[in-house]
């Protein structure tokens, strides 16, 4: 485990003290908050403090790469410094799965979140570092309470309008760059300056005494600053200077909130105002409405949600390019970011111009299209790219399904019906069930929609490891489909009952549910996504039952016509069914080819329980052919993955003394010593790049 800390786009400029004073506090206190007013630079501070700490980790990590199993660690975060932006949150109930998302828990047990997340990091010691507390204060003192509580190991920095109030806290007042001589502060002018205007000639006097101005002007706050340099492309400095001596900030005075946006933030106010005025009118109308959103945006999706009346589909496709040109947006080259304090005052104007209630509706109704044609391209040749759809517009998803369940409930079940199964493949198993819940509970006309749901719920509690419950499930979604007489409502019914029935060890009964399901309605494997799943159980169910051959050669047949159609889960699982075929007779090398295939298409859809499953018979497949170091450390780094779902190893009851043998076969060839030292080598290693070399299929230099 390394982290995940994202990449600085411009340069970093001064903070020698802050920096300095975090890092000795680091070394002496547990938990440390960075506190300022917005836009004065705490998150980059904290960026470049975690960036340090993961540095030193990494220098000292090659002595510690072949490092017997036991051996003392003595850095200070051998296990990674993890980053977590709480920016988009506005819903406290999602505060834990975010940082588990981040630090790479991907949970399917029933335990709570807060357990889960809890037993994780219980013995790990790492830097955890919690940026934009704000808007989930409450929430994130009793998260860090808990996890401080829990993992002795865990460090935490966070950055907060305000201190959490955690017992032990250490707080560090991030201030504004320093006007005095103009140091720091005009050397970001300068560097944002030349960005913007290349041209631009910072040594003449004229041009530098207002450069000055305008530092001072803008007290030294960062975020003023780099919004003030971003209109040097069309404004000289001079110009620039004076208009904001004219103080351009009545209109924001009147319209603000001190609750929101107090005076202490009197500079902030007046450069994002500033920069307000300086758009042109439909680039305002455009950063208003964007302030609908709750995460990162893509341009489509700003299309579909923004446009209208005067602001046609072009002028939203060029107020993108403005506001980025402008700073109050940021593009990675495929997404747009606004920063929380700049959305915060967009939100503001929404409610001035009376489209607050209209946007929402807007935003609401598109996500739910976008979950409705990803349902629908589930089966297709665009699956991977629906699965990366549904992951990058997570916070988007859940923003607008909190809409719909005040406002529009029966559009809520149909669009979290369609979007959980997505949700339960990729690690987000408790938002899938809380979403689930709440829209079922909250009453309704039974409906082929509410049955998906009901569906979709008994998948995630399956997936969970409740299998009792998600068999009741699986009944009562028979009776719905029964009474909906709707033939996928049918076959999804039979699809989670027969897998249930598996994962119980009743391999007959799920074999003669499946069976019988497409029998009865017999259809092309591709005329709905259940009719793929159900011959996909049947398939397991056949392997389960012993009957090899029928099972491998309906196995490589869906598997050919997936291939064929482009489609990743199904054909994933068929090559997992046959991996499991070949090993059990007697075809090691043919296994570990499958094995790989599933292991790779897994990693594309992101699907952490479904790499851990196929790690397992890697390493199977590979013990078996009597290369006992290798299996090893693919069986370790199949362990590290069943960590990060929060699992012992699952799947259906076949598998455990095919993982026993491979256990036996793998320290029969490698000798005890050897085999414990790689599979400690798979389990500690970072979990991405230790599947990297299990697919390379050689071992890392020891």
């Amino acid at each position: 485990m390394v982290g995940n800390i994202p990449e600085e786009k411009t340069s970093f400029v001064g903070r020698g003290t802050e920096l300095r004073l975090l890092e000795g506090a680091l070394e002496q206190h547990r938990l440390i908050t960075l506190t300022g007013s917005g836009g004065v630079g705490k998150t980059r501070v904290a960026l470049r403090a975690a960036e340090r700490a993961r540095e030193r980790v990494e220098r000292r990590a090659p002595e510690w790469a072949g490092a017997p199993a036991g051996t003392a660690d003595d850095r200070p975060y051998p296990d990674g410094v993890w980053w977590v932006d709480l920016s988009p949150l506005y819903d406290e109930r999602t505060l834990l799965i975010t940082v588990s998302d981040a630090v790479g828990l991907s949970d399917h047990s029933l335990r709570t979140p807060v357990d889960a997340l809890c037993e994780w990091l219980a013995e790990r010691r790492l830097l955890l570092v919690l940026d934009s507390c704000d808007r989930v204060v409450g929430a994130c003192r009793n998260l860090v309470g808990d996890l401080l509580t829990a993992a002795p190991g865990l460090t935490v920095l966070t950055t907060s309008r305000q201190p959490l109030g955690v017992s032990g806290e250490h707080v560090l007042d991030v201030t504004p760059l320093p006007v005095e001589g103009a140091g720091d502060i005009l050397r970001l002018f300068r560097d944002r300056a030349v960005t913007a205007a290349p041209g631009l000639r910072l040594d003449d006097a004229a041009i530098a005494t207002a450069a000055v101005r305008i530092c001072r002007e803008l007290e030294g706050v960062p975020l003023a600053v780099e919004l003030a340099c971003a209109q040097l492309d069309s404004r000289s400095v001079e110009h620039m200077a004076d208009l904001l001596s004219s103080r351009l900030t009545p209109r924001l005075d009147t319209l603000t909130d001190d609750r929101v946006w107090p005076q202490r933030h009197r500079a902030l106010r007046t450069a994002i105002g500033w920069s307000h005025e300086l758009c042109v009118p439909l680039e305002r109308l455009l950063w208003a409405r964007l302030s609908v959103f709750g995460g990162d945006i893509d341009p489509r999706d700003a299309v579909a949600v923004c446009a209208g009346g005067p602001l046609t589909e072009d002028a939203v496709v060029r107020g993108l390019e403005g506001l980025t040109g402008r700073s109050v947006l940021r593009y990675d080259g495929a997404r747009y970011r606004m920063l929380d304090t700049i959305r915060e005052y967009g939100a503001m104007w929404l409610t001035e111009l009376g489209e607050s209630g209209t946007l929402a509706d807007r935003h609401a109704a598109h996500f739910a299209d976008v979950a409705r044609q990803a349902h629908t391209g589930w089966p297709g040749p665009e699956q991977v790219g629906w699965y990366r759809r549904i992951t990058d517009a997570h916070a988007d998803l859940c923003t607008a399904l909190n809409h719909l369940l005040a406002h529009e409930p029966e559009t809520a079940v149909e669009m979290v019906g369609r979007v959980a199964f997505f949700w339960s493949c990729c690690g987000h198993l408790h938002e899938a069930r809380i979403y689930l819940e709440r829209a079922l509970d909250g009453g309704g006309e039974p409906q082929p929609h509410r049955t998906r749901a009901l569906w979709a719920l008994g998948v995630t509690v399956m997936l969970q490891g409740d299998h009792e419950g998600a068999y009741r499930l699986g009944e009562r979604c028979a009776t719905a489909a029964w009474r909906d007489q709707d033939p996928e409502s049918m076959l999804s019914a039979a699809y989670l009952l027969s897998l249930t029935c598996l994962m119980m060890g009743r391999a007959q009964a799920g074999f003669t549910v499946s069976d019988r399901a497409l029998r009865e309605r017999p259809a092309d494997p591709f005329d709905s996504p259940s009719q793929l799943r159900c011959r996909l159980v049947r398939i397991f169910s056949l392997t389960a039952l012993g009957r090899l051959d029928a099972s491998r050669e309906q196995a490589e047949e869906l598997r050919r016509v997936c291939l064929a159609r482009g489609e990743c889960w199904t054909r994933a699982y068929a090559d997992y069914q046959l991996a499991l075929i070949h090993l059990l007779q007697g075809r090691p090398y043919e296994a570990e080819a499958h094995a790989r295939s599933m292991i790779s298409g897994k990693e594309e859809l992101g699907d952490s329980f479904g790499i851990a499953l196929g790690l397992d018979l890697l390493a199977a497949a590979v013990a078996a052919q009597g290369d006992g170091e290798r299996a090893a450390h693919a069986y370790g780094t199949g362990q590290a993955f069943w960590r990060m779902v929060g699992h012992p190893q699952r799947g259906t009851p076949e598998l455990a003394p095919v993982r026993a043998e491979c256990e036996r076969q793998a320290r029969a060839a490698a000798g005890t010593p050897a085999y414990e030292d790689a599979f400690h080598r798979g389990l500690v290693d970072d979990g991405r790049s230790g599947l990297a070399r299990a697919l390379r299929g050689h071992l890392p230099d020891s």
